[in-house]
């Protein structure tokens, strides 16, 4: 947790430690047409597993393990 110290004026000049709000991580953009590159399907390795993203006849796209 990130933490910031602000100086306050009412307690004598000790400063109190109030916690910062994270800020949002912003997802990544990419078109699938760069991710698929021409073909139909796609096979993603993630932690040791093979994930298939596949391009159906109705330009839907389906991630199946």
């Amino acid at each position: 947790m990130l933490m910031r110290t602000l100086p306050l004026t009412d307690n004598g000049g000790r400063d109190k430690v109030v916690p910062l709000r994270a800020t949002p991580a912003v997802a990544r953009r990419i078109e699938s047409t760069r991710l698929l590159d021409g073909s139909r399907e796609l096979v993603i390795e993630h932690q040791g597993n093979e994930y298939h993203l596949r391009l159906t006849r109705n330009d839907k796209l389906i991630l199946t393990k």
